[in-house]
């Protein structure tokens, strides 16, 4: 065994740094993982690459991420990712951890808190890809944020097309937001759609999330040609959706956090007036830390915690939350058909 470690490290597929073993570093982190985004085999980004690339940008993530339950997406070459939220049995005890209790399964995860480098660099060897934290705090009972994530629509021509679409949506939520007197904060997804954060002070978890349903409303009724809150997909008509619904218990993807995605894009902070002239192509994990440097422009972009108006809570507390008018209209929908 130490002799093969011995042969691994002279190959560079090996190595240590900050007391974490890092192995297989020069083979295929994934397939469909080619930098140029155009072949499949995963011969393009290594995990090194990834490694390098979270090392690198450590400065700027890890303040997203620590002090909250995370979720990642792992990849393994040949096999299809997937989510992990509990910690595995054999994680080092220096990972610093939290329990919640998760009623849809009835039983208690256990999840990393990735409050370190080490925590970064051991979750990286795992082939932890992307990053997603909890909007609340370990410990706590409320939301930090307010966040609406806005997906393009589907088979609706090119991604410049639908990219110019999302643009058109978020200045929507952004006027909302003007008129209210809040600042929020937009970062791309790293796929084909944005982020907008709005920090607010500590309200209880249903008005946060009522607040968001009415921001949501509130941006469709400016340009419904644009934009709908539609949760049933056959609903978007080919327009921007809202989504509304990463309020309790939900996660979202961490600024700086790699995708599984052909190229390996990033979720990157764009200034509101830099949004139509950027795509979401542009933040890369060979790009980002060049355009990063040694700041933080989405802790830069964040404003400080904002007071909710009790008029938009009172108007988000009579729009149906989203999954449960989804379900039952389904259910509607299927009694219709039968009949």
């Amino acid at each position: 065994m130490a002799a093969a470690r011995t042969r691994a490290a002279r190959t560079g597929t090996t190595e240590t740094r900050d007391g974490v073993e890092l192995t297989s570093l020069d083979g295929p982190l994934f397939d469909g993982a080619a930098s140029d985004g155009t072949a499949s085999d995963g011969k393009g980004h290594t995990k090194r690459d990834l490694v390098d690339y979270l090392d690198a940008v450590r400065h700027a993530i890890l303040p997203a991420l620590a002090g909250r339950a995370l979720s990642v997406m792992r990849v393994r070459p040949g096999q299809q990712p997937f989510m992990q939220k509990n910690l595995p049995k054999y994680a080092p005890e220096w990972i610093a951890r939290t329990t919640v209790w998760a009623e849809a399964s009835h039983r208690e995860v256990t999840y990393p808190l990735c409050d370190d480098r080490r925590t970064l660099l051991w979750l990286a060897n795992q082939r932890a890809v992307e990053y997603h934290p909890a909007l609340i705090r370990a410990g706590e009972q409320h939301a930090t944020h307010l966040v609406l994530d806005l997906d393009p629509p589907e088979g609706d021509g090119p991604v410049p097309v639908n990219w110019a679409h999302v643009v058109r949506a978020a200045m929507l939520i952004r006027r909302v937001l003007d008129d209210l007197g809040l600042v929020g904060a937009v970062k791309t997804s790293g796929s084909k759609g944005v982020h907008i954060f709005v920090p607010i002070t500590p309200v209880p978890v249903m008005d946060s999330a009522a607040a968001t349903r009415a921001i949501a409303a509130r941006a469709e009724a400016l340009d419904p040609e644009i934009a709908t809150t539609a949760f049933i997909r056959a609903d978007r008509a080919g327009k921007v959706f809202l989504d509304s619904t990463r309020s309790i218990g939900a996660t979202v993807v961490a600024a700086y956090s790699p995708r599984i995605r052909p190229g390996l894009p990033v979720s990157f902070p764009v200034a509101w007036d830099d949004l139509p002239h950027v795509t979401p192509a542009d933040f890369t994990v060979a790009t980002a830390p060049g355009l990063l440097g040694d700041g933080d422009p989405w802790a830069a972009a964040l404003p400080d915690p904002q007071e909710l108006p009790a008029e938009l809570l009172e108007h988000g507390h009579t729009i149906p939350v989203a999954r449960v008018a989804a379900m039952h209209e389904g259910k509607r929908r299927k009694r219709a058909q039968q009949e």
